[in-house]
């Protein structure tokens, strides 16, 4: 039973035309998380990317990545990340027990990252683990109007505030068989707390591209 990572990288994103073969440090997008996962080898058996774009393919196959064609039909703007997933887990002649999410548009990660969050994943017989960030951020609704706190009382410090969570893409790991009920993050996922510089990186525009390739010169 093997642990294996994959990368979906489909291409024709409109807000960022091909920005998963952009360069950032002279890398293209999505071979930061190649590179990750090849850090990692005593976690990861196989790495995967699953892509429908041909410049893609030709790039994770340069870096040492094998290449799942991902049809059309699974390559809308709409299509949840699990179908690419699952379409994967179905297309290789491998028994796989643990599936590593490694999303090309956060290509910046703690180097320990993956080791230190594989080892509480298997330790503590977790069956998902997502990485979230926290930010003591004043948030409320605006209603009629007005604004309504939403996790602080008006005049309370920020730094007194408990603080909110946010997924921030870095890291999901999940049992094979959850990818195929439709599932990357279970009920009982294990929330792996990372707060870094990089979690802040999800790149969808130019700015984040921009932001990211700064982090990556200067971090």
């Amino acid at each position: 039973m093997k642990t294996i990572a994959i990368i979906p990288a489909r291409g024709g994103s409109k807000r960022l035309h091909q920005k998963n073969i952009r360069l950032i440090g002279g890398i293209p997008l999505l071979v930061h998380s190649i590179l990750h996962a090849q850090a990692n080898s005593e976690i990861i058996d196989e790495i995967y990317v699953s892509t429908n774009d041909e410049e893609t393919k030709k790039i994770a196959l340069q870096f040492g990545a094998k290449v799942i064609d991902r049809p059309e039909s699974l390559s809308g703007d709409l299509e949840p990340t699990v179908t690419a997933l699952k379409h994967v887990l179905e297309s290789i002649n491998v028994e796989v027990e643990n599936v590593i999410l490694l999303q090309a548009t956060n290509p910046l990660r703690p180097e320990s990252l993956l080791k230190d969050a594989f080892e509480i994943y298997q330790k503590e017989r977790y069956d998902s683990l997502f990485t979230v960030s926290g930010n003591h951020k004043k948030f409320g609704k605006i209603v009629d109007n007005k604004f309504i706190p939403f996790n602080y009382e008006i005049g309370q410090r920020s730094q007194d505030l408990d603080p909110l969570f946010f997924e921030n893409g870095l890291l999901y790991i999940t049992k094979a068989k959850l990818i195929f009920e439709d599932i990357i993050i279970s009920k009982d996922a294990l929330p792996f707390e990372v707060n870094h510089t990089f979690a802040s990186v999800d790149i969808d525009t130019q700015e984040d591209f921009d932001y990211a390739e700064y982090l990556f010169k200067n971090i």
